[in-house]
């Protein structure tokens, strides 16, 4: 047995309800390359950041989540941002914007449902 407490290890996903499951489904498939048995699944196995983490994040207002419709946004790591986008655009996908805040990249774009996705290249091992 252990010697550590009970504790979260990660994030284990995210839930939300969509009108066409199928279609969001194809969606995060085609345009991220993200699939699983069970939907779009992610595992950090070859992380290239040594220290990688995940966050959850909490605002007073829903300004940083707009112009998603959800109340809640979805952020993603990727390793290569300049690229992801590239591709994405090369795909047909509308980038709503782009970022460099010094610890890492980012960008913004909708699913077929409105939420807010947000792609991040961690540049840092640790937050600002």
């Amino acid at each position: 047995m252990s010697e550590m407490s009970p504790r979260v290890t990660g994030l284990g996903g995210v839930f939300y309800v969509v009108r066409n499951p199928e279609a969001s489904r194809t969606w995060y498939r085609e345009m991220l390359g993200i699939d699983g048995p069970y939907g779009p699944q992610l595992a950090w196995a070859g992380e290239p950041r040594v220290n990688p983490y995940s966050l959850i994040s909490h605002f007073t207002d829903d300004a940083y989540i707009k112009p998603g419709t959800g109340g809640f946004m979805i952020n993603l790591r990727v390793d290569d941002l300049d690229g992801f986008i590239a591709m994405l655009r090369a795909k047909g996908a509308d980038i709503l914007g782009e970022a460099d805040e010094g610890y890492g990249k980012f960008a913004w774009l909708l699913d077929p449902d409105g939420v807010k996705i947000e792609l991040w290249e961690q540049v840092e091992d640790t937050l600002p």
